[in-house]
């Protein structure tokens, strides 16, 4: 059914509300006063069936959580615990009493983000970014500039080696060849584990041939489980089926090799170098992010796949730039990652920081210096925003992970701009005699 209001009409005699109890000074209750929740309603209400099933929770509640989530970089259960501790929290969400229940279960936000896509989640980061152009800290002056470049989102597995590979393999098919009710020759158990461990050993003391030996039994002891398995079933199906395709996989491949297979869990994980010196090779797939020159807003951010060179991922980018933000930038500075690219894209004209300052106005160069601005954007979206470590599964996950962490950024930096506004706010009624010390902190801030 369509999702229930989280707002009632009627009064609660015993109660006080929310906005009754809670400082109007305080920046997530401004915030939560800008933000315009009825164009989550109107985007998402389609999603809903009418009259069928149970009522669905408020999109407001969904919303509100995930913006938190990113913003303060929690997990889905911290959010929800959090939430129930935290005031602030709730009327953020739409609430107008203070609940002492969970409102859900943490994997309801799990089940919602599959239910809204990618796609409608960069409904949440065009949100963000129309709260900012309501009140002013965005205009269409900042969206003339725009500076975008390429990180790697790393996925949450493990160090991918061969021996851990055949060994976590092999657990697998064994367990699901339990599940179905094979009865397999030999599990290797117990020798697998001793191997993985003396191999592990062996590498740690620099022993190569010996851990060599290990690593190739190891790789003894799956195939032994596959051809067990394939004599004894011959048409798996479901989750044993895919398994098995993947030990095969991992079977054949060499270490130069294109497209390996580097977790089980998350077969789209690719290996992306980018010639860091503290780590060589990353696990995980390109992000691109396109962010303002002017207050380094964030207005783009977009998983892609394959490990594609640079200069490819520009036109896609630019356009869900413009898609969120609803102006086309004039002009967009890249690093020398982005060389072969045509240097004007629609109507964007494209710049690449390899010109001498010798040859350039002083004007123009100083937003050839700004394209360095958005390094520490990615540093905070990757340090404070979850971009660091991806828990969200699928190529699916990725994309949505790499929009929610620009939605917490940008949320944080409307929160800064709300206690910047309230602290010049103050100090210019502090400095005007006439204004009365009753008539400050009056609520000023554009509410929707």
């Amino acid at each position: 059914m369509q999702p229930k209001s989280g707002s009632s009409d009627q009064g609660d005699l015993f109660r006080s509300r929310l906005d009754q109890i809670l400082s109007r000074h305080h920046s997530l209750y401004r915030l939560a006063d800008a933000i315009d929740w009825s164009f989550f309603e109107r985007e998402f209400g389609s999603l809903y069936a009418e009259n069928f099933g149970r009522p669905g929770l408020p999109i407001r509640l969904l919303v509100g959580l995930h913006y938190l989530k990113y913003a303060y970089n929690v997990s889905d259960e911290g959010v929800v615990d959090q939430f129930l501790e935290n005031p602030y929290w709730q009327y953020f969400c739409g609430f107008e009493y203070f609940q002492h229940e969970f409102p859900l279960d943490p994997t309801t936000l799990v089940k919602w983000r599959k239910r809204i896509g990618s796609k409608g989640m960069e409904k949440l980061l065009q949100g963000t970014i129309e709260t900012a152009k309501r009140n002013g800290h965005v205009t269409e002056k900042h969206l003339e500039r725009v500076n975008v470049d390429t990180t790697v989102q790393e996925k949450a597995i493990a160090y991918p080696t061969d021996s851990r590979l055949y060994h976590k393999a092999r657990r697998i098919l064994v367990r699901l060849a339990k599940r179905a009710g094979l009865d397999l020759r030999q599990t290797y158990e117990r020798l697998g584990k001793r191997a993985f461990i003396m191999q592990g050993r062996y590498s740690h003391a620099r022993q190569m041939n010996r851990a060599k030996r290990e690593q190739k039994r190891l790789k003894v002891f799956l195939g032994r489980v596959v051809r067990d398995i394939r004599r004894k079933c011959s048409a798996p199906d479901g989750l044993l089926a895919a398994m098995l395709e993947r030990s095969e996989r991992i079977l054949r491949q060499h270490r130069n090799d294109k497209n390996k297979l580097y977790s089980l869990q998350a077969p789209e994980v690719e290996c992306i170098a980018k010639g860091k010196a503290h780590k060589k090779y990353e696990f995980g797939c390109k992000v691109s992010l396109v962010s303002t020159s002017r207050g380094n807003w964030i207005i783009g951010a977009q998983a892609v796949h394959g490990n594609p060179y640079d200069g490819h991922t520009l036109k896609e980018s630019l356009k869900q730039a413009h898609a969120i933000s609803g102006w086309q930038p004039e002009h967009a500075y890249c690093d020398k990652g982005y060389k072969g690219v045509p240097k004007v894209l629609g109507q964007t004209e494209v710049h690449l920081a390899n010109k001498k300052k010798t040859s350039m106005k002083p004007s123009e160069w100083h937003w050839y210096k700004r394209r360095s601005a958005i390094e520490p954007v990615i540093g905070h979206v990757k340090s404070g925003h979850r971009m660091d470590r991806n828990y969200l599964k699928g190529e699916e996950g990725d994309k949505i992970n790499a929009i929610l962490a620009g939605c917490g950024f940008n949320i944080r930096k409307l929160l800064r701009a709300i206690i910047l506004w309230l602290f010049k706010e103050l100090f210019r009624q502090l400095a005007d005699p006439l204004i009365s010390l009753t008539r400050l902190w009056e609520p000023k801030f554009q509410p929707v």
